[in-house]
């Protein structure tokens, strides 16, 4: 069951890199910076993730990142997604991130699964809402 929202966080796609084929499935390099906030903290999200377009045209992604606090602590992350094209280069996603912080504020995330939804448009313009999973 999906619990209370934990965060949101807007950003933009900072690159972009077709990696070698997975089989006959394209595989795609996305990186991405957005702002926002986390367990009431305001953060920084650094990531990337490659996805892979799978035969029936849905993606499967697996990315990681990092996750840093105006007063310089820092938090790792990992995740996995399901996700689809929406039009020209916008894709929706649906999956879970795995947290691992010693910042003291966020260390609500450590041993959760956070179920996020995380969207991007044409223009590669992000937005992301993080909810616990309980």
């Amino acid at each position: 069951m999906i619990g209370k929202q934990l965060g949101h966080a807007d950003g933009q796609v900072t690159g972009t890199r077709v990696l070698g084929a997975e089989g006959d499935a394209p595989r795609v390099e996305v990186s991405f910076q957005a702002s926002g906030q986390l367990c009431d903290v305001d953060v920084t999200d650094l990531g990337t993730y490659v996805s892979v377009v799978r035969p029936d045209s849905s993606l499967f992604g697996q990315g990681h990142g990092v996750v840093m606090t105006a007063s310089g602590g820092r938090t790792s992350w990992t995740g996995q997604g399901a996700g689809k094209f929406l039009g020209r280069g916008a894709v929706s996603w649906r999956g879970a991130i795995y947290y691992q912080t010693d910042v003291p504020e966020l260390a609500p995330l450590n041993g959760i699964a956070v179920i996020y939804e995380f969207q991007s448009d044409e223009s590669g313009k992000t937005q992301a809402t993080y909810f616990e999973w309980k």
